[in-house]
This record gives C-alpha cells, sequence and structure tokens, in this order.
C-alpha cells in the first residue's frame, strides 16, 4: 500500500509543475500577458522556446490564443519518431491557431517556425543550429515586436552558440569533464556563459525589442530559482567572471581535461582581452523582464497537499537536497528520522524534500543521481534498532528520489525505490551487495534486478529532483 500511495504523492507534485499547467496559470495572472495578446494579434509576436518542457509551454501559449508570427523550439528528444510526431502535432497546432487569428481584420499569416532536436547534457550539433537560430531571431526583432522566451532546464545544452574561437567538440570535452568531475549545476553554467555567444544575458542584448521571459526553474544554488542561473541567463545581466569560470576548473581539478581553445578563451577574458558578458545596469537590457513560473516549492508543496489528503502527517524539508546523492540520502534520512520520531507513534507519517544531487563518477556501472541516492539507502532502511534509523527501526520505510524531467542519468528510469525489504529480498534473489553496485556507479542493475526503478516517461517539466520517505507502523511486520 505505502508503495502506491507514495507514487500518488509524486505523481501530484509532478502535476503541478507541468509545462503546461505553469504556463497557463502565467498567462492567466501576469499583466505581461496584454502586451503578449497584442502582440499576438499584430503579428509582432516571436517566441523562443528552450528546455525539456517547451513543447508543452507552446501548445499552452496557442490554446491560449498566442500565435507567434515567428519563432522555434530547442528540445532533447533522442528518439527521432517521437520527435517527428512533436512537431507534427505542433505544426497542426501552429496552423490551426493561424487560420483561427487571421479570421479577424489584420491577423497574423502562417507562422514561421522551426524545430530543434538538441543534445542534453552534452550539446549537439543541432543545438549550435538551435543556438544560431534563436540569435538570428533576436537580432532580427523590430523595435515594436515582442520576444517570448520560453525557457526551462535543459536549455543550457540545448541553445549552444560557441564563442569566437571555439568550437562544439570544445564546449563538449569542456562539459563532460564537468559533469564528470561532479560540477554543481551553477558551476557548470557559470562556466558555459563564458564559452558561449548566448548565454549570460547575450540572447536578450541582441534584440531590439522588448523581452519577456517565463521560466520554469531547475535551480537551487547558490541562490533558488536564480535566473542567472536558469538555462545559463541568456535573458538576463551576468555577475560571474571569465575568472570566476576559471576558478571553478581549477577547484574541480580538471585543467588538465580541458581543450587547449576553451582555456586560451577564458584566460584572454581574465586579461580583459575579451568582452565580457553583460552585467547588471547594462541599457541592452533595460526592455527584459523575467517571470519564474514554476519550482521544487510548488511540486513539493502539491506533494504534500496528496500526502495529506492520503492521511498521512507530512513534514516538509524546505532547504534543497544536495551534494553528492551517497553522501545525501543518509543526511536526508537522520533528518527524517528526527522529525517523524513522534509522529510515527501516532501513525503514518511523509517527509517530503527536493534539490539535486551530483554524482563523481568513478565506476563503469549505470545509473543516474536519483537511482544512487536511492540505493544509498538500502542497508540503512534495513538497519536493525539502534543501528541506523533513528526511529529505532520499528516502522516500514519506503523512499525514492525522482527526477521530476522523467530521466536520471543515460538511464530510462527517473530515479529510484527502496524499502524496509529491499536488502533482504536481494540477498534472497542472489543479486549482490548494494556496497559493491554502489562502488561501480551500478545503480540502474542493482534497483532493476530488485524492483525498484521508477519509470515515468517525459513529464513535461524540470525541477530538479523530488524525495519523499513514507513510514508506515501499520507495516512494520515487513522490516
Amino acid at each position: 500500500m505505502s508503495r502506491q500511495q507514495l507514487l500518488s504523492i509524486a505523481t501530484a507534485g509532478l502535476r503541478a509543475v507541468d509545462g503546461q499547467a505553469a504556463t497557463t496559470h502565467a498567462l492567466a495572472t501576469l499583466p505581461v500577458t496584454a502586451a503578449l495578446r497584442e502582440a499576438s494579434r499584430d503579428g509582432r509576436l516571436v517566441v523562443i522556446a528552450a528546455g525539456k518542457p517547451s513543447a508543452a509551454m507552446v501548445r499552452d501559449l496557442l490554446k491560449a490564443g498566442l500565435v507567434p508570427a515567428r519563432g522555434m523550439i530547442a528540445t532533447p528528444f533522442h528518439d527521432r519518431f517521437a520527435a517527428r510526431e512533436l512537431e507534427a502535432d505542433l505544426l497542426r497546432a501552429l496552423s490551426a491557431a493561424a487560420e483561427t487569428a487571421a479570421s479577424a481584420a489584420g491577423g497574423p499569416a502562417a507562422p514561421e517556425w522551426r524545430f530543434y532536436f538538441s543534445g542534453h547534457p552534452v550539446p549537439t550539433a543541432a543545438s549550435v543550429e538551435a543556438g544560431e537560430h534563436a540569435l538570428a531571431l533576436a537580432r532580427g526583432t523590430a523595435p515594436d515586436d515582442h520576444l517570448l522566451v520560453l525557457l526551462s532546464g535543459g536549455a543550457s545544452a540545448l541553445l549552444a552558440a560557441p564563442a569566437d574561437g571555439l568550437t562544439l567538440d570544445d564546449k563538449m570535452k569542456a562539459t563532460r569533464a564537468l559533469l564528470g568531475a561532479g560540477a554543481a549545476i551553477h558551476e557548470l553554467n557559470g562556466v558555459r556563459k563564458h564559452l558561449s555567444a548566448i548565454k549570460g544575458g547575450r540572447l536578450a542584448a541582441a534584440a531590439m525589442c522588448q523581452v519577456t521571459t517565463l521560466a520554469i526553474s531547475d535551480v537551487i544554488s547558490p541562490v533558488d530559482d536564480d535566473p542567472s542561473v536558469i538555462g545559463s541567463g541568456p535573458t538576463v545581466p551576468d555577475a560571474s567572471t571569465f575568472g570566476d569560470a576559471l576558478a571553478v576548473i581549477d577547484r574541480l581539478g580538471v585543467r588538465g581535461a580541458m581543450p587547449a581553445a576553451v582555456l586560451d578563451v577564458l584566460e584572454a577574458g581574465a586579461a580583459g582581452d575579451r568582452d565580457e558578458s553583460p552585467k547588471p545596469g547594462d541599457p541592452r537590457l533595460t526592455r527584459a523582464s523575467y517571470h519564474v513560473i514554476a519550482g521544487r516549492r510548488d511540486a513539493m508543496a502539491a506533494a504534500r497537499a496528496e500526502a495529506e489528503r492520503l492521511g498521512f502527517t507530512t513534514f516538509v524539508v524546505d532547504d534543497a537536497i544536495s551534494g553528492e546523492a551517497r553522501d545525501a540520502a543518509p543526511r536526508l534520512l537522520a533528518r527524517a528520522d528526527a522529525l517523524v520520531r513522534d509522529g510515527v507513534r501516532r501513525g503514518p507519517c511523509c517527509v517530503i524534500a527536493s534539490g539535486e544531487t551530483t554524482v563523481r563518477v568513478t565506476g563503469s556501472g549505470r545509473g543516474g543521481r536519483n537511482q544512487e541516492f536511492a540505493l544509498a539507502l538500502v542497508e540503512r532502511l534495513a538497519a536493525p534498532a539502534g543501528a541506523g534509523s533513528a526511529v529505532g527501526g520499528a516502522p516500514y520505510v519506503i523512499a525514492a528520489s525522482i527526477g521530476t524531467d522523467g530521466i536520471d542519468g543515460p538511464t530510462d528510469a527517473a530515479g529510484g525505490m527502496v524499502d524496509s525489504t529491499t536488502l533482504q529480498r536481494a540477498r534472497e534473489a542472489g543479486i549482490g551487495e548494494p556496497a559493491a553496485f554502489l562502488a561501480n556507479n551500478d545503480a540502474y542493475h542493482f534497483l532493476d534486478a530488485a524492483g525498484g526503478l521508477i519509470k515515468t516517461g517525459p513529464t513535461n517539466t524540470n525541477v530538479g529532483d523530488l524525495q519523499i520517505l513514507v513510514y508506515n507502523p501499520a507495516e512494520a511486520g515487513h522490516r
């Protein structure tokens, strides 16, 4: 029973931050919607959508009657059949919306629209094409146009325009080195901004018109929902510098893995020989506005509401869960145990958290940060009274960590779920010890064999990771 309840709680959280739902709410409540409608009516609306939920956001734009005169989507679909189905679906929707709008006097003609199925988390040639076209759309605006940027997680890799002197291969090698060293998202994006012609405010600076950004945030550090970090901040000022980017590389110890051209660009910038990204107060960004329309706290609030509906005494951990997944997992378990110690005596409890962890890859296995988070809890959840859980090992506990985008690492799973019986069942099935799988970064194969993978498919959102722990005294016999 607890397993189904946990999945119901997680599903409620995901639905609350769905790209289409978030865009619907924003367009119904934000004052800027009136200006967007006017631009749409006059054929002056230009749209750039980039990120994992970008298609859902565009669909809702059309449902709201806003028809772009021209625009683009950059989305990370790897299945070409699914990508083409999406393209056909959106083209039909765009054509229908344009026909409806054209029936009114002065309505826009059929929109000019391009689709890019780019690489993520490492950029591809399609990412470069998308980035260059986005810059061309911005540069092609007239002063009375309105550029709407629909931004969400993944946009950093999906819109890639290498700075002068760099190739896509240079950026790919730099990105892989940073990811492999466990770079946090703000560190990764800080470097990307200074290797790019589009990030760090450069997209908005290229536009000649008003720019509005609606963003779904997957950013937790150093400041939640920081616009300068979401998608590497293509439409907002950038306070970071070339020197900061070099400091990240040195802190992570990956200077030797960086292409010489990357170091040349960063060192030239730090010496003042290359133009910095637009800084706060830059006059080119005075017509740009920014609105975060969904984030991890929205997912947690909806998950909490569902948990309470199901009868759980519920606790929410507000500060973001971060750091190495295998270290963050036991820390969260200890915190959850402390929160529920008294409440669990009276009935079932639920603890909800969110954030984004990292994984330093040293093994040759398969998995992602959420699967590794779950794997790190297997032995602790099965520990005898007094040795693991601060609750004393009495209630049945089930824990899950889920990537809200439905993708956890290079796998088909969104995350993992383990409980008080997982270790015993794994041993009985001869799967092997979780510590060995953890040492090899092979959470996927352990969880797959143990029935602990969570597969959601694409979710049309990305607000980081969602962690849920359910404590149920009524199922204590399972432990």
